[in-house]
Parts: C-alpha cells; structure tokens; sequence
C-alpha cells in the first residue's frame, strides 16, 4: 500500500509578488484575494489540495512590511507564525526585486532547516539574461533553495513546483477531510469578496481602512441570503463607500454577487451596510473580533 504524505507548505514574500495568484493556481479556486494593490492579504489562508495518497495544506500569507500600526503588526505575526510551522517554505520573488523588505525574515529563511523552494515569479517580463543574472543573484543569496523560474498568471512551471513539494511533503495522515478546500467558513469567503470589490473600486486609503463582517449567511436550496456590514474608520469614508444615492455601494454589491454566485454556485441575495467603527486598525479589542490577533 502506497504511503500517505501530507504537510504544510506555506508561501511568504514582500506585496505584490504573486502569492494570492500562486496559491489559486495550485487550489483551482480563487481563495485569495487577487489585486494590483499592495497588502491584499491581511489573513494567513488555507488551500487544501488533496490526492489519493497526498493531503498539500497551501498558506497564503500577508505580504513582508515594516509595520506602521496595530492591524499591520497582526499582519507579521501571521507571517512569522508562517515561518514556525512550515514543512516546506515557498519564498516568493520577482524579476527585478533584490531583498525583503524586513531583512530579519531573510535571515531565518536563510537559517533553516526545513525545504525552501524559491519562486522567481513574473519570468514573462523578463528578458532571457535577465533572467539568468537573477538565477545566479538568488542562488547566492539563499544558498539552501532550490530556484524555481514561473509565471503564477500564465501558469507556467506551476505542475513542476507541485510536483517537486509532493516529492518532499513528509509522511503523514490527511490533517483535514479528504473533500475539504479550505479551513475558513463561507463567511470569510463572503467578507474577502466584498473587501476586494472595495480594493478595485476606490482610491487611496478608503480600501485599507475597510473591514467587512457578515451577520447573516442564510442558506436553502436554492438562494443565500447574505447581509454584510462594512466598516470604515471616519465619516467621510462612509460617503464614499455609499456614493451618489448609494450607486457606489451598489457597484460593489452587484461585482460581488455575482462572484460570490459562480463560488458558491448558487443564486445570491445580498444586502450591504456601511457603519463608522472608528479607529478599528489600531484598537486590540477590533482586531481580535476581526480574528487578527493570534493570542
């Protein structure tokens, strides 16, 4: 009988590297949320990939910054939480990038002992020398890693870098139900959609002041009933959000419903809220309810 393998594989690196995209490569599903800005990912989520005789517990993980306040510091710890409990670490890279932006997780990268797969991403935007010049750059700045050139986007290498982490994925059995996708409730799926629909739609700091909590996820045959609160930090946000009789917060419902219909292949009522919680990012008390705080 064939052994089971099973372990988790979890993927860091600085914004904007292609970790949400990677991660929904290797699921088949859109778990994480995917935008051109930076900070995305605020959680450490889950993707589960399973096979007859192998169980791949995927990590998405906020991108590497330097903390400026409570919420961002949150934001590390799920990182460094990353870090501990790895069985093999996916560094994300791309072309042109030349450190982390906190040298400390470098060092521990670099200091470890488990498997580190190096994933020098967005390799169609480079030139062919380009490429070899950053092969031999990473080679020598982390010396444990095997270097993986690929395209998240275009699905490029991707087949090979699962196959390698099945390869070296410890023995070991399922640590989830065999037909499970991922550990976090429809709930936060609903959250995660809303809050990327306000990252495509508005400017500056309105999308990183805004936290959404679902009160209600009713579900029957054929309908769910969702009723979503978003929360802003000031007033003047919550104008924004709602715009012009309401037609901005409309916007973001209608994008939303209509992802949230193809990922739960249901049709979807939903209803949306805009409250002021102010000041929610630096306050401890707001962030262990919006399950940051890992303590």
């Amino acid at each position: 009988m064939k052994k089971h393998k099973a372990g988790f594989v979890n993927i860091i690196g600085n914004p904007n590297v292609g970790k949400s995209t990677l991660m929904n490569a290797f699921v088949g599903e859109k778990l994480s949320i995917i935008t051109s800005k930076a900070q995305t990912t605020r959680h450490r989520i889950f993707g589960i990939v399973n096979g007859d005789d192998f169980q791949v517990i995927i990590s998405d993980t906020p991108g590497i910054i330097k903390p400026a306040y409570e919420l961002q510091e949150s934001m590390m710890e799920f990182v460094k939480s990353a870090l501990d409990d790895a069985d093999i670490l996916l560094y994300m890279v791309e072309i042109g990038e030349k450190s982390l932006k906190d040298e400390d997780f470098l060092k521990k990268i670099t200091s470890g002992k488990i498997p580190v797969l190096l994933l020098l991403n967005k390799i169609d935007k480079s030139s062919q020398e380009e490429l070899e010049e950053q092969v031999e750059f990473w080679k020598e700045k982390v010396p444990n890693a095997e270097i993986y050139p690929i395209s998240a986007l275009n699905n490029f290498n991707i087949v090979e870098v699962f196959n390698r982490i099945v390869e070296l994925l410890p023995e070991s059995p399922p640590f989830y139900p065999k037909d499970q996708l991922t550990d976090k409730p429809e709930r936060f799926f609903v959250n995660e959609t809303i809050r990327e629909k306000i990252l495509l739609n508005y400017k500056k700091e309105i999308p990183y002041a805004v936290e959404v909590e679902t009160e209600e996820f009713v579900e029957s045959d054929h309908i769910i009933r969702i009723r979503s609160v978003i929360m802003v930090e000031r007033d003047t946000q919550k104008g924004i959000i709602i715009g012009h009789k309401g037609s901005a917060l409309k916007k973001v419902g209608m994008a939303a419903r209509e992802d949230l219909e193809k990922f739960f292949g249901k049709q979807i009522h939903i209803e949306l809220y805009v409250k002021v919680n102010k000041n929610w990012r630096s306050n401890q008390r707001q962030l262990k309810r919006f399950g940051y705080n890992q303590n």
